[in-house]
């Protein structure tokens, strides 16, 4: 048995902490031979629901659950953790304007990065949940002098897992016969899900699917909208969807190997992105927690002109949020 991996997890009174925490308790984030130390963070008001996310965390009797910690105090939860997984942001309220709200969040990723980059063990990584997530997480990044951006991550891979399964479903197959799907830009509706470089059953897509009119319209569409479309349906945002893309996250960056997947890292450029900027870009994991970008994959016109958009998006965030950086 492995040592105990600490992980720090913010938001986790909430609906994707409550889908999230027994997962990871039970193995399925780290493996099921890691054991567990949870630090999980609210805001004071939330105090007493996380007390109770906690009862029932014992209740379960995890094996590899050692202990668990739940504090308003962001020095208590980031101290010493492996993993801090910010799921926590305010939400958009009503009549809330997007740059509101990153203005909002930008305080609390301030406050988060600084106490992160100070008290976070040496080999921590972190990974950006909270809504807008890509730039939440460059305002986290760059309070640090002791991490640097190779650490942080933001979660493009909800949007992945959404493509992935629309393909696999417009298709007719199973979804492990789709792969090499990735999501481009900023998570929001200008994402650019990339279907012309996705392989089904070892083919590329549009060739399997036989629709481009649907692969640039209502494919891109669905999955930039599908957040929205949950909430409408169910009058909640993803929750459970939300922690099995986390997993997912954490378990890709965790595993080496050719597999391609997306996350939102710093931009230098490639594809077009602005320099400096946290984007949803094609990456390969060279060793566990350790990424590189993947280059030379290619792009048409529409696909370019996709990606010029969400780039630009992300650079006008930034304008945004300059006095956070």
């Amino acid at each position: 048995m492995s040592s105990a991996t600490t992980v720090a997890i913010t938001g986790a009174a909430g609906q994707i902490g409550y889908s999230l925490l027994p997962r990871i308790a039970a193995g399925e984030m780290f493996g099921p031979d890691r054991k567990i130390r949870l630090q999980l963070l609210e805001i004071p008001p939330a105090l007493d629901a996380l007390r109770g996310v906690a009862m029932e965390l014992q209740d379960c009797a995890f094996p590899l659950l050692q202990e668990v910690v739940t504090t308003t105090d962001p020095d208590v939860a980031f101290g010493g953790a492996s993993w801090c997984l910010l799921v926590g942001s305010k939400p958009r309220g009503p009549g809330m304007e997007r740059a509101d709200l990153l203005l909002e969040n930008g305080r609390i990723f301030v406050g988060q990065g600084s106490s992160i980059d100070a008290r976070a063990a040496a080999d921590c990584r972190v990974v950006v949940v909270g809504n807008p997530c890509n730039t939440n997480c460059m305002i986290a990044a760059a309070q640090g002098s002791r991490l640097g951006p190779e650490r942080y991550s933001a979660m493009m891979r909800l949007d992945q897992n959404r493509a992935t399964a629309l393909l696999a479903q417009k298709a007719g197959v199973a979804v492990e016969e789709v792969g090499d799907v990735i999501v481009y830009g900023n998570h929001s509706p200008s994402m650019y899900p990339d279907a012309a470089n996705a392989r089904i059953a070892g083919q590329p897509a549009p060739a399997v699917i036989g629709d481009s009119d649907w692969l640039r319209g209502e494919f891109l569409e669905t999955v930039g909208q599908r957040g929205a479309a949950i909430i409408a349906a169910r009058g909640l945002s993803s929750a459970a969807s939300a922690a099995n893309a986390l997993i997912d996250h954490v378990h890709a960056l965790n595993t080496p190997g050719k597999t391609l997947h997306g996350l939102a890292v710093c931009s230098r450029g490639e594809y077009g992105m602005p320099r400096g900027v946290w984007a949803g870009l094609p990456v390969r994991t060279s060793a566990p927690g350790v990424f590189a970008i993947v280059e030379g994959i290619e792009h048409d016109s529409f696909a370019r002109n996709a990606l010029e958009k969400t780039g630009v998006e992300l650079a006008h965030e930034r304008e945004l949020v300059a006095d956070f950086l």
